[in-house]
């Protein structure tokens, strides 16, 4: 007999045969053999005998073999899982030390006890296809990572961070703002993912800082409002894949969330502000800190070293050649002007840029090295020409005769006022005649741009307020039947502000005493029902406007402008302007009260009432108060007199 392998369907097996002509052979042909003759057997029926307790045997013996083999299967897995436990504790333990997290702790062990039965995987890549040098490749699509529940996805590594984080978001759209779990295409109509997928935002990114959106931009965002609402009042941030529907499908991967600490600051306007504070109750539940920053600040030393700070930044930033101390000057000059006062400077530094930007391409062109005040000034002086048609034209038209502007002469109830137009990146002054005419009446002051319905709300104002002061003025002892009517001529849009109202003023005044007023000199000012000259708004532009205008016409030395005291301090001119004041071909007169400007504009004196409400004589005031006793003298005598 002898034992050999037989295959048994897919197995292969030993088994016990006969021996026949020096090879193994069936039990059956071995029998056939004995019956031919061809082999010799003394007792066949021992011979089965012996065969079926030999085949017995080998059973016996396989079976103790196999046992014998698990055993030592058993015992070299626990020796190896031992081996391995030894290999990795000292790695996990370390790990588990410097992290000091229960929910990182309880990962580490169930990692380690995976690998210590996973062994195998790690088996050098001789041994095994998917050993460790194989770890490192990347899987062709479709293709099984068996390293894949080991990997570390890192969604944030603050490891070299010393300060608190701080992000800038400009586009923050959902997948952006909070991160989002990609989809891999497996094959045709089949999309997978896994947790090396998760992607993490800018809220993770500025976690423990500070997180910087637009308001618009988080707005205009479908569902980022809301979802940013809910993360910052759970203080958890939810990462999820995005809902694509159908053919995408739905899948089951769903990160924990995270704890968030993280501050989101919020830039809008006012305007921005006011809707959400007024429309969202969960606005100000969150957003509880409201920081206002001015478009200008004082003009003093220390704001002025910060200011050429962010100047040598923006130059730093967009690589400008040197600019020289009189650029300098300049560019200061024209932060100045922006903010409209000389003691206050405009923190509009992206206009700054834009100036600078193009002052050093001038210098360029012209070869230069550095950029100088000349360069800067240029700068400035394109960009109005590129802005100013509309004041162009004006000025054309004024220069022709088709706006009728007097610069010179006198005349009664009539006067130059000044107006300021304003573009979306351009403003400049421009003088408006105004104009009064005077009788008797009862209908007050007629504001004639009010009953064409082109006068503003303040403007309407600012016309009551003359008939508050002329009846403080001169009706304390009569009164006052007067009709007076106020009209802004050749003017055909919409007027509003009272910086006109001193000007509507002198005029009727001046149409009152019948005194007339030179035409070269303009006002500008609000009026109180006190006389006094109040403050206005866009004063250098006004005073530049009336100047271009009285150069173009020819400057006599008699023109100038009449302001505001309290204006004085605003005041930053062009060097032109500056330069005809020092030379005395131009005028500027701060005046405090209407009495002030209409000595000015007359060059009589105003006088000042007695104690009985009696004025001076050969002065404004009395003359006006003389005809306005006319006035009332002759509507008593052409009233129907009561019968007896």
């Amino acid at each position: 007999f002898t034992v050999a392998q037989v295959k048994v369907g897919p197995l292969v097996v030993p088994d016990v045969f006969p021996v026949l002509d020096d090879k193994p052979a069936t039990f059956e042909d071995f029998e056939q053999a004995v019956a031919a003759g061809k082999a010799q057997v003394d007792d066949m029926d021992a011979f089965k005998a012996l065969y079926q307790k030999l085949k017995r045997d080998l059973a016996d013996v396989l079976k103790r073999t196999r046992r014998l083999e698990a055993e030592a299967l058993r015992r070299m897995k626990n020796l190896t899982m031992r081996f391995g436990e030894a290999l990795v504790e000292g790695p996990i333990e370390d790990l588990k030390e410097k992290y000091g997290n229960a929910k990182l702790t309880r990962h580490l062990n169930a990692v380690a006890k995976n690998i210590v039965e996973n062994l195998n995987l790690f088996r050098s890549a001789g041994e095994q296809s998917h050993g460790a040098a194989a770890a490192s490749e990347p899987k062709r699509s479709g293709e099984t990572d068996p390293f894949l529940h080991y990997r570390v996805n890192v969604l944030l590594d603050n490891t070299d961070r010393e300060d608190a984080p701080i992000v800038i978001e400009t586009e923050p759209t959902p997948r952006n703002l909070f991160g989002t779990i990609d989809l891999v295409l497996e094959q045709p109509g089949q999309w997978r993912t896994d947790f090396m997928h998760i992607k993490g935002g800018s809220l993770l990114a500025a976690d423990g800082g500070y997180l910087i959106v637009n308001a618009i931009d988080v707005l205009s965002q479908p569902g980022v409002w809301e979802q940013l609402k809910r993360t910052l009042k759970n203080q958890q941030l939810r990462i999820s894949i995005p809902e694509l529907g159908f053919p995408f499908g739905q899948h089951s991967l769903q990160p924990e969330p995270i704890d968030l600490n993280v501050k989101v600051i919020m830039i809008g306007d006012a305007v921005m502000f006011d809707m959400l504070y007024g429309l969202d109750d969960d606005f100000k539940k969150i957003f509880k800190i409201k920081a206002e920053f001015d478009t200008e600040m004082p003009l003093e030393p220390e704001n002025v070293a910060q200011f050429m700070s962010v100047v040598s930044k923006i130059r730093h930033d967009q690589k400008l050649m040197r600019f020289r101390k009189g650029a300098l000057c300049t560019v200061l000059e024209y932060a100045i002007r922006r903010a409209g006062r000389r003691d206050r400077v405009s923190t509009r530094f992206g206009e700054l840029a834009d100036l600078m930007s193009e002052a050093n391409l001038i210098a360029l062109n012209k070869g230069a090295k550095s950029v100088s005040e000349e360069h800067v000034q240029a700068a400035v002086d394109a960009a109005i020409r590129r802005n100013n048609l509309l004041e162009t034209k004006l000025k054309r038209m004024i220069k022709d005769g088709t706006i009728m502007i007097d610069t010179d002469g006198a005349k009664v109830g009539q006067v130059n006022g000044l107006a300021v137009f304003a573009t979306a990146n351009y403003t400049f002054g421009q003088p408006a005649r105004i104009t009064a005419s005077t009788a008797a009446g009862d209908s007050g002051i007629i504001n004639i741009e009010r009953e064409a319905d082109l006068s503003g709300s303040t403007h309407d104002k600012g016309v009551l307020i003359l008939a508050g002061f002329l009846r403080q003025r001169f009706g304390q002892n009569k009164p006052l039947n007067l009709s007076a009517s106020i009209c802004f001529e050749q003017s055909y849009s919409g007027i509003d502000g009272d910086s006109a109202s001193s000007t509507e003023l002198y005029c009727i005044i001046s149409s009152l005493a019948e005194v007339p007023i030179k035409q070269g000199i303009a006002v500008t000012g609000s009026v109180n029902q006190k006389g006094e000259v109040q403050p206005i708004g866009g004063v250098n532009y006004k005073i530049e406007g009336f100047f271009d205008v009285c150069k173009a016409q020819g400057l006599t030395g008699e023109q100038g402008v009449v302001i505001p005291r309290r204006n004085v301090e605003s005041l930053m001119l062009r060097k032109d302007v500056i330069e005809a004041v020092a030379k005395g071909s131009f005028h500027i007169y701060p005046v405090d009260t209407i009495d002030e400007g209409i000595e000015v504009l007359t060059g009589m004196p105003a006088g000042k009432a007695d104690a009985r409400g009696n004025f001076p004589r050969g002065t404004v005031n009395y003359l006006a108060n003389r005809k306005l006793e006319k006035l009332v003298k002759a509507l008593k005598e052409s009233s129907p007199k009561e019968k007896s």
